[in-house]
């Protein structure tokens, strides 16, 4: 039949995923880094995806194609759960077992020029004050959440941000992990935890200036609302040559400031 349905345009698509949670019938998936159309039949053609791409990659055609079939799409989502369940944090492997994953606590050193603490002298010190720091490895509770300023980090954002210690870290308990590499339904699944489980007082989102890194702040947002917690929430863009962006507040950073 002739109807209205979703294209996507995979030369503009950068994979950031921010259409997948938009569509209720779970007719968009990431497949090799790009949204895809899974089937017609899943797709009812609304649109409500649209608005949710900053690379203008998805819009609506209308063409020949199979009728969209709730019934089938309601499965399909069912099946997709079951599937994310089933990888649940819960299940997870006890990542504990490696002696590099044990949870850690310790204060930093002072600043002061020429203290002998960075790595030559007259270096800084790290203002690292926890590990693990890798999400995947990361425990769901930890002393060191309970009242913390937490930063998520892309793992980008350290490298290109030289004063990254200083001018980020400094003061808050670290986290760090890939949006578009990472298993991200995973990620926003076991933050969800994490702040519903702790006093988190306060998260700050660092990512790339690159599209495909705004979907680190989508899936933190997602995780503070999955909490039923009220956590203030800010992020913070890098630019790929180490420019500072203004921290945007949480209504800018859902307009992709």
């Amino acid at each position: 039949m002739l109807r209205k349905i979703v294209k996507i345009d995979e030369e503009k698509c950068n994979g950031c995923g921010l259409c997948v949670p938009s569509c209720a019938e779970g007719a968009i998936q990431i497949i090799e880094g790009k949204a895809r159309l899974v089937s017609d039949v899943y797709c009812d053609g609304l649109g409500a995806c649209l608005g949710e791409c900053p690379q203008g990659a998805i819009s609506i055609e209308e063409r020949e194609a199979q009728p969209f079939d709730e019934a089938a799409a309601h499965r399909h989502v069912a099946r997709q759960r079951t599937a994310q369940e089933r990888v649940s944090v819960r299940e997870q492997p006890v990542v504990h077992a490696c002696p590099s994953a044990a949870v850690r606590s310790f204060r930093t050193t002072s600043p002061a020029p020429g203290d002998g603490q960075g790595d030559r002298p007259g270096s800084a010190p790290s203002a690292l004050t926890n590990w693990p720091v890798q999400l995947a490895l990361a425990p769901l509770e930890a002393p060191y959440y309970d009242g913390a300023s937490l930063l998520i980090a892309s793992d980008c954002a350290p490298f290109a941000l030289a004063d990254f210690h200083r001018t980020l870290l400094a003061g808050n308990t670290l986290l760090v992990g890939c949006p578009k590499l990472d298993n991200a339904e995973l990620y926003r699944r076991k933050l969800g935890q994490i702040f519903a489980r702790n006093d988190i007082r306060a998260v700050t989102v660092a990512y790339m200036e690159v599209p495909c890194c705004f979907g680190l702040v989508h899936l933190v947002r997602q995780a503070i609302q999955d909490s039923g917690k009220d956590v203030p929430f800010t992020s913070v863009k890098i630019g790929i040559r180490g420019e500072v962006f203004a921290a945007s507040s949480a209504e800018k950073a859902r307009q992709g400031g």
